[in-house]
């Protein structure tokens, strides 16, 4: 039996004024929404029953008023490591105090009527006294909210939002609106906490925590065991894939391109988005690595949201992102009561992005649609219908100045990377539109196909510097460029693009480290300060020089950049000088590259 301790607080151990660092987290999660879990046992991060919900737990971006939960051993001195058992999102972390050796099995049940995170704790050796204190700030810590608590039950209330949280045996007390408990366990005892959002689910009792963790377990399990993926490095891929999968609204089948907001990548800067909705481009390249590890169901999924998507704005046929739902209205808001992640200010909701004009987004789409058509997913009718649409729109618009890939907000570029995918949008839908014999304006198609590929190799081509640049007649060196080679534009071994690599490795690459651009150097992206290696790109580059038959290259860049994941296993969307991890986390992006890059280096090696 559990022995409850008087309740003894000590203030949040950090690393850094108040705030772990972004790769000291994991994540848990039901396939509606996450939440991050530091290597301290605290919650920094959670947004109840939906990714782009207010946040309830919302430490990660202010310390102080944020909202957190946490159980920890009482005192200073304990160290922690964090692991997942194999094959799950079920999160491990451990505690080695002077006394014993306690641990947090930390998950979500993949989900009853309610939306709920379950924490066992578990002593291993010797005795832990632990404290957890739950204090949520409700709706992003603007809501303020009423505690009640009654032996094993605290009740949070505010407006007409309710969570509860619930103990088998450990009585829970008030210390102003936060539930708090003490309590010792030894060796071999157990408690558990369970916070539960939304309608009444279970009551909770030993017997439902174990079943709740055994059927976690065998989900996940039996969901990575139909990977195809059986080559090297399949470990870090497997991890990859379920963050993928963590990353997935299963209502809809909408992938967003990371769990958080604003993030920062640059520490103190404002460079902080919101990345809980749902790119077409980011999606797009997501089904392309389930469809490569053999996930028929993830892409169907995503070929439905799609279909379900709204449409775009002034005249264009589709939008940059869309949220989890297909809602097109995205607009982008300041919550100035925030500090951010160490200062870094602003704290945004929303992303005005969704407003902007990126050409590219087009052919991620056609090319995301052929790949499933090629996996033996014939696309209905009614999306051909729509997509044959998009296609006759953008025969007359793909020429447009837009805001290209990395979504720049100093004005509109002629970009080559647009370009390119215009080049990809026709070329696929030709490709399948001849396996088809579907209805379309193909001669209109064809003209435009074999424009964009001219327009490529001639204004996106500059002498001076011998590679593809950024933008129309420039000499400024982009690492979107990689892309080339991978969409099947330009031979990996044409002249053009193994000077284009050698450009990009002379002045974009540090070590294994792959920048986008240098933004001193580039169209003006309306934004003061620098960022960090953009890891997406890394991978490009390894999949770039694999291609190339650079095998020694390409796998001692990508054995390198294996070694910048976090402890788990995780990437955000950036790396920074020091290793440390920058943006939104985890990051689809960064995850769907890294198994493509293993995928092909893999097969190249033999």
């Amino acid at each position: 039996m559990a022995r409850v301790a008087p309740e003894h607080r000590r203030e949040q151990p950090s690393s850094v004024g108040g705030y772990l660092p972004i790769e000291h987290h994991g994540v848990i999660g039901d396939l509606h929404t996450v939440a991050l879990v530091g290597n301290e046992g605290t919650i920094d991060w959670f947004c109840p029953e939906r990714f782009d919900g207010p946040s309830l737990f919302g430490a990660i971006l202010d310390d102080e008023a944020g909202g957190r939960f946490s159980i920890q051993p009482v005192g200073e001195n304990f160290t922690t490591k964090q692991l997942y058992l194999p094959g799950t999102a079920v999160l491990v972390t451990r505690f080695f105090t002077e006394s014993g050796v306690g641990e947090i099995v930390d998950f979500m049940p993949l989900r009853d009527s309610s939306c709920s995170i379950v924490r066992r704790i578990d002593v291993v050796r010797g005795s832990v006294r632990f404290e957890m204190r739950c204090a949520p700030a409700f709706d992003y810590a603007r809501a303020p909210h009423r505690l009640a608590v009654d032996g094993l039950l605290a009740t949070f209330l505010s407006g007409d939002k309710m969570c509860e949280l619930r103990s088998p045996t450990i009585p829970l007390a008030a210390s102003g609106d936060s539930a708090v408990a003490g309590f010792t366990l030894a060796r071999g005892e157990r408690a558990s906490f369970v916070l539960s959002v939304g309608k009444p689910g279970l009551m909770w009792d030993e017997g439902a925590v174990e079943q709740a963790f055994r059927d976690t377990v065998e989900f996940w399990r039996n969901w990575i065991g139909q990977s195809r993926y059986r080559g090297r490095w399949r470990e870090m891929v497997d991890r990859s894939a379920i963050t993928l999968k963590l990353l997935t609204y299963l209502p809809t089948g909408a992938v967003v391109a990371a769990p958080t907001t604003s993030l920062p990548e640059q520490i103190g800067g404002p460079r902080n988005w919101d990345y809980r909705y749902c790119w077409l481009r980011d999606s797009g390249f997501t089904m392309f690595a389930f469809l490569r590890l053999g996930f028929r169901d993830e892409a169907l999924s995503y070929l439905r949201w799609l279909h379900a998507s709204g449409s775009g704005k002034g005249g264009a046929p589709l939008q940059v992102m869309y949220s989890i739902e297909g809602r097109s209205d995205l607009d982008e808001q300041e919550l100035t009561h925030l500090s951010g992640y160490r200062d870094s200010r602003p704290v945004r909701i929303g992303n005005g992005a969704s407003n902007q004009l990126q050409l590219d987004v087009y052919g991620e789409v056609i090319d995301a649609v052929y790949l499933a058509e090629r996996g033996g997913m014939p696309l209905s009718y009614e999306l051909w219908v729509k997509l044959r649409a998009i296609l006759d729109w953008l025969a007359v618009n793909w020429d447009q100045p837009d805001e290209g890939i990395w979504e720049v907000r100093g004005g509109r570029r002629d970009f080559t990377y647009s370009r390119v995918m215009t080049w990809v949008a026709f070329d696929r839908a030709i490709r399948i539109q001849t396996k088809r014999g579907l209805p379309a304006d193909t001669r209109l198609w064809r003209t435009t196909r074999d424009a964009a590929y001219e327009w490529v190799m001639t204004h996106g081509w500059s002498e001076a510097r011998q590679a593809f640049h950024q933008y129309r007649d420039s000499d400024v060196l982009d690492a979107s460029m990689l892309i080339l080679p991978l969409v099947l534009m330009i031979a990996p071994t044409d002249p053009r693009m193994l000077s284009t690599l050698d450009a990009i490795r002379e002045d974009l690459v540090s070590d294994s480290f792959v920048f986008r651009y240098d933004p001193e150097d580039s169209a003006d992206d309306g934004l003061p300060g620098r960022e960090g290696s953009f890891s997406l790109c890394s991978f490009w580059y390894v999949e770039c020089l694999t291609r190339a038959g650079r095998l020694d290259e390409a796998r001692l860049v990508f054995e390198k950049m294996l070694g910048y994941a976090n402890h788990l296993g995780l990437y955000a969307e950036e790396i920074g000088a020091s290793g440390e991890a920058l943006g939104n986390f985890p990051q689809a992006f960064t995850h769907l590259g890294l198994i493509s890059a293993a995928y092909d280096l893999d097969r190249a090696l033999g």
